[in-house]
């Protein structure tokens, strides 16, 4: 049988000193402890863009606009239970304070740190075109 597919949609928030804003899985959600870009799951119906306005809005009190998501590249993984593909999408232009809403830590690491903090397989892979569009 073939495992179901999954679609949810990440951001790489950038802000002016070139960071990236990574979100710590909290205990109890599955791989819990992990880093990762912050967004989620599509509901039934919904844009990858409004997906991920409505998700910063829920986990981190932001506000952005579909002008300023810009997609980067996306990830393909087969986790034993489901395959996942998740689009990933820059953005550099939003209002509001970042702050946790969903008792996860946050974290802004420069691209080139990623790798110092443990991330979901599907996460890893995206590391690099970020390096390579904010290097140094």
């Amino acid at each position: 049988m073939t495992p179901p597919l999954i679609l949810v949609v990440a951001c790489a928030l950038v802000d002016g000193d070139g960071r990236v804003l990574l979100s710590q899985r909290p205990k109890g959600k599955t791989l819990a402890g992990l880093w990762e870009f912050p967004g989620g799951k599509l509901e039934p119906g919904e844009r990858p863009e409004v997906a991920l306005i409505r998700e910063l809005n829920e986990e981190l009190g932001i506000e952005t606009k579909e002008a300023c998501l810009a997609p980067l590249t996306f990830a393909s993984h087969a986790y034993p239970e489901f395959h996942l593909l998740m689009p990933l999408y820059v953005c550099r232009r939003w209002e509001g304070v970042v702050a946790a809403r969903e008792s996860q830590v946050l974290k802004w690491v420069r691209p080139q740190a990623m790798r110092d903090y443990p991330m979901p397989p599907a996460d890893l892979p995206l590391i690099p075109f970020l390096t390579e569009l904010l290097p140094g």
